[in-house]
């Protein structure tokens, strides 16, 4: 199997569905990015969505989450789960961004990796989707399931799956590639029965499930 006309042709074939893929959590600039992709972890967009114009209004800058109570913080994302972690991540972020960059988002990978609660994937897509840069391919649930499904990749682990699809993919469509594969694992390619039979990619698609 030729793996990298595999996934071109997967691209070509995703971007005529979803011609404009974003990022799917709601945001107005990078700071309100990476606590919501903060709190994206184990919970959906959606439910993220519907916590956090609430929580900016209440929280609206750096400086603000910085000085917050962790048990009031607590109370305003419960819903999204695994609160207690996220918010003190949340706060220990905006308090060592403060500290180091002035309350500005870093625009490299390796400064963004360092501050408390953000890992790769949360810095790939506060690069890729607030600065437009592509220094990794977000890797998530739905990746992680289609990638396999679509033969792109073997590997089961997040790191090992994002090392095999950038050797594949071409560096241009590496903050797409993410949005494209989350949009059809939402709409079409689910976990428990993916519509096969009405997918854009049925005719190449090795459907390995």
């Amino acid at each position: 199997m030729n793996r990298k006309k595999l996934a071109k042709d997967v691209i070509s074939a995703l971007k005529k569905k979803y011609p404009s893929p974003e990022c799917a959590l709601l945001h107005e600039n990078p700071w309100q990015l990476l606590v919501a992709t903060i709190l994206s972890a184990q919970c959906t967009d959606k439910r993220v969505n519907i916590v956090t114009p609430g929580l900016f209004r209440k929280y609206g800058t750096p400086v603000a989450f910085a000085m917050a109570k962790q048990a009031e913080l607590e109370v305003a994302i419960h819903s999204t789960g695994f609160f207690r972690n996220k918010a003190k991540n949340i706060i220990a972020c905006a308090q060592a961004l403060l500290e180091r960059h002035a309350g500005e988002i870093p625009q490299n990978i390796i400064e963004l990796i360092s501050l408390p609660g953000v890992g790769r994937k949360t810095a790939s897509v506060i690069l890729g989707t607030a600065f437009g840069k592509a220094e990794g391919i977000v890797v998530d649930t739905h990746v992680i399931r289609l990638s396999g499904r679509m033969g792109l990749t073997e590997q089961r682990d997040a790191v090992k799956i994002e090392q095999d699809l950038m050797q594949i993919i071409a560096k241009k469509h590496w903050i797409e590639f993410s949005h494209l594969l989350i949009l059809h694992g939402r709409e079409c390619c689910n976990a428990r029965r993916p519509n096969c039979e009405n997918c854009e990619i049925n005719h190449f698609c090795p459907q390995i499930l």
